[in-house]
């Protein structure tokens, strides 16, 4: 089994799964929490999956991400413009993914496209006791 036909697979089981309620942001980003399980055989490890859906030109707010958070981002639909830390702003197109090291600095989420929605899976591990997975940067 490929990498694509495993996240394809997982997509389509979150998709058909009972949503936990959705955060709505001002921005034009929806967060949905699909699924979080402690790893069985890393002790004091979790893994959590949601989905963020962007409205065309919608973003999220620059966060931080927790210490102990390691993410892999992949683009299920439209577009999405990511910087992370020091690192450039980059393209993602449907297909396409990254990851984020922990107590990363997430500086631009958004959508390419004032026209088209876009859509993210975003795969979380993280310290089981972990409670706030991002932490909204504070703008002077």
């Amino acid at each position: 089994m490929t990498i694509r036909s495993l996240i394809g697979a997982t997509a389509a089981t979150l998709a058909i799964a009972t949503a936990i309620p959705a955060a709505a942001h001002d921005l034009g980003e929806t967060v949905t929490p699909h699924f979080e399980k402690a790893i069985p055989n890393i002790p004091g490890k979790k893994l959590s999956t949601l989905i963020v859906d962007y409205a065309p030109g919608g973003a999220s707010l620059p966060h931080n991400h927790a210490k102990s958070a390691f993410i892999f981002a992949y683009v299920l639909s439209g577009e999405i413009e990511s910087k992370v830390n020091d690192g450039p702003t980059q393209t993602y197109r449907a297909g396409e993914s990254w990851y984020e090291p922990p107590a990363s600095a997430h500086l631009v989420s958004r959508n390419a496209s004032r026209t088209k929605p876009a859509k993210l899976l975003a795969v979380i591990v993280a310290d089981s006791d972990e409670k706030e997975l991002t932490t909204t940067i504070k703008q002077d």
